[in-house]
């Protein structure tokens, strides 16, 4: 006999069937996206970059991946640590006021969204929202030493824009980067909403 053979059966639990989420929650659990050939700077200076990495393109919406990066210039050592420190750009609210990395979109139709830690269903009725949601996934970590700082973070833009295209804006008071924008082409993000694939047939 086994050392564990005698050990006491785990009790069996009810199987409780998963509500399903709302588009403007976060990409689909069980798709590979298809990755668009879209992307570049948003914004670059000497002292600092601004970039649209990668975005990932679900059925539902598309995950964009930004990167930061922001060089010492003659700063002493305490305002070279403020600026890192304000490099880590904390995620901000919708109704937080803070200086910090302001990020939206302009659909080709004329709405627009402006990034947030919280979904739509914090204030409103979560069955009434039509979009566009941008909406803060958190960052996907950074580096720091005494000459540079880069961070990242992640946006889930929801629906997909495919009629027109649609224009990432982005600012940075703090930092000195002023109001900037780059251009998503919707053909090249429809291209990539054919390439995605589901986990499991039906």
């Amino acid at each position: 006999m086994s050392f564990f053979d005698d050990l006491p059966q785990q009790p069996s639990r009810p199987r409780e069937p998963q509500p399903p989420q709302p588009g403007w929650f976060g990409p689909p659990s069980d798709e590979m996206p298809g990755i668009a050939r879209v992307g570049g700077f948003v914004f670059k200076s000497q002292r600092m970059v601004l970039v649209l990495k990668l975005v990932e393109v679900f059925s539902t919406g598309c995950l964009l991946d930004l990167v930061w990066s922001v060089r010492r210039g003659s700063e002493s050592d305490q305002e070279w640590r403020e600026i890192v420190e304000e490099s880590y750009n904390n995620s901000r609210s919708s109704i937080d006021t803070r200086t910090g990395l302001e990020i939206g979109v302009a659909l080709a139709d004329g709405r627009k969204a402006v990034a947030a830690i919280h979904g739509p269903s914090a204030f409103e009725d979560a069955d009434d929202v039509t979009g566009p949601v941008l909406t803060t996934l958190g960052g996907g970590g950074g580096s720091n030493n005494s000459e540079f700082a880069q961070f990242t973070g992640r946006y889930w833009l929801w629906p997909l824009p495919v009629e027109g295209d649609t224009a990432l804006v982005a600012k940075w008071d703090a930092l000195g980067m002023p109001e900037s924008l780059l251009v998503l082409s919707a053909q090249q993000l429809a291209d990539a909403l054919g390439r995605v694939q589901k986990y499991w047939s039906e």
